[in-house]
């Protein structure tokens, strides 16, 4: 009788071990469950604003590039050299004379709009580099949660 109480005993044990260890399992599936929809779910969002990077960084550095010719053409015009700037425009009247005033300010206003769309291409790449590293840190730590 002794022995048989001491193999219930352990039986009752092991079955009750058993339940805490499938309870685990169970948590266990649950949170990596969890884990893989946050990480689909992160996975969409790291897309979405990859697209929308790329769509803003293409207009940006087409602005950029837009401002930057009308400068040149701007300086170029204004500078005084008559044979290369608008060759396709005829002679002006005799009694033309450009406003050097106007062109200047003209100018000033675009080179500050060179320097926004500029600044604004950087931190457009700044944050997309950081979210890339952010989201690649994150991937990675699921990846050795999962195993």
């Amino acid at each position: 009788e002794d022995d048989i109480a001491k193999m219930t005993a352990k039986i009752d044990s092991a079955a009750s071990r058993s339940a805490q260890l499938k309870e685990e399992v169970k948590v266990l599936q649950e949170e990596l469950a969890n884990l893989s929809r946050e990480q689909a779910e992160m996975d969409k969002i790291r897309l979405e604003t990859h697209e929308d990077y790329y769509v803003a960084k293409k207009d940006l550095e087409l602005g950029l590039t837009g401002v930057r010719k009308a400068l040149s053409v701007l300086r170029e015009y204004y500078s005084g050299d008559k044979e290369a700037a608008f060759v396709q425009q005829p002679a002006p009247p005799v009694k033309f004379s450009k406003a050097t005033g106007a062109g200047t300010g003209i100018i000033g206003i675009l080179e500050v709009v060179e320097s926004d769309f500029a600044k604004n291409l950087s931190k457009e790449e700044g944050e997309e580099a950081d979210a890339e590293s952010e989201y690649q840190k994150v991937t990675q730590e699921n990846k050795v949660t999962k195993t």
